[in-house]
């Protein structure tokens, strides 16, 4: 059971993860908080006119975007008139100057922070720890109370991997218990960076490592956070070849990976064909194209082989399944 109040997703500025926030339902909506990591242009105002995410506020990281670049501050005022407050994500690497624009755009909206501290990046140990937060409090002008710690693990790669993650969480969280934060959460990722060499034409599970290690930490008070259907570590460079159809599908403690090449050419029939195939699985769930806004996309493209969509589809359809199937299995605190 998730036992903090708000869901952090982690996700990239892109129309597909846009789009997914833009049909949760209002229960929904009350009980995410997204993580934006900005890229280095900092956009993300077109996409906030355009698609309209539900969620009350985004919390905005600028960590990839120069100094030089996009303020927090009037982005916080230019959000606040489309109807959207934005919560400030202190990064421990930015400048003095950096953070306290930070702060202001916090105070604007009344709204609290986030600090995300990498302990494998940012803070090896209590007292690297302890300097960092005593730096970003000072420059933020924040007291604990005002800010949501969130501590972020980054990749979880393998089985073997996950047990070194989850005794750094365990230490980590040790630490984080002598602060008065408003409330402390753990993330991880562990969806593969490239799904490219895996099968095609059949559903291929890829663990949800991440979320067992979350689980196993049985830790009261320590909220969810994850990097949605996609890898903490970002692939660099453009990719020039044409993607497959391709959904990441959400169980309980697996992603089930389906990439369909059958059918010849075309990428409507691909798409039929492969969300024939996800509707009579066993990851389809009871409540069908209920379960989610994706789903019922899902559903449609089974009936019908018009309108395959795109990548930017695809993702828009997978993240919103995960969510909803986040937000079920463990819901957050009144």
């Amino acid at each position: 059971m998730m036992r903090g109040r708000v869901y952090h997703p982690i996700l990239r500025p892109r129309r597909g993860e846009f789009t997914a926030l833009a049909h949760l339902s209002a229960d929904e909506a009350d009980r995410v908080t997204p993580i934006v990591e900005l890229e280095a242009d900092g956009v993300v105002l077109p996409l906030v006119r355009e698609l309209r995410p539900r969620v009350r506020a985004l919390a905005v990281d600028f960590g990839e975007v120069p100094e030089a670049g996009p303020d927090p501050e009037p982005l916080a005022e230019r959000l606040a008139t489309l109807g959207l407050g934005m919560v400030p994500v202190l990064r421990a690497h930015e400048s003095g100057p950096r953070l306290a624009a930070h702060g202001r755009a916090a105070r604007l909206q009344r709204h609290r922070a986030v600090l995300r501290i990498r302990p494998h990046a940012d803070a090896g140990n209590p007292a690297e720890a302890d300097a960092v937060t005593e730096r970003v409090l000072r420059a933020s002008a924040l007291e604990p109370g005002e800010i949501d710690l969130l501590i972020d693990l980054a990749e979880t790669a393998c089985l073997a991997h996950a047990a070194e993650v989850e005794d750094r969480a365990r230490r980590v969280l040790r630490w984080a218990r002598g602060t008065p934060w408003h409330s402390v959460s753990v993330a991880s990722g562990a969806m593969p960076p490239n799904l490219d060499d895996l099968p095609t034409d059949r559903p291929i599970p890829v663990g949800r490592l991440d979320a067992r290690m979350w689980e196993r930490l049985g830790e009261p008070g320590v909220g969810y956070a994850d990097y949605g259907v996609t890898s903490p570590v970002r692939r660099r460079g453009v990719q020039y070849h044409r993607q497959l159809p391709t959904l990441r599908y959400t169980t309980e403690r697996e992603w089930w990976i389906y990439r369909w090449a059958r059918r010849g050419g075309r990428s409507d029939d691909r798409c039929h064909d492969l969300c024939r195939t996800l509707v009579t699985s066993p990851q389809w769930p009871a409540a069908g194209a209920r379960f989610s806004w994706g789903d019922a996309e899902i559903a449609k493209r089974a009936r019908t082989a018009r309108g395959a969509g795109s990548s930017a589809s695809w993702i828009a359809w997978s993240t919103s399944h995960h969510i909803s199937h986040v937000l079920r299995t463990w819901p957050g605190e009144g």
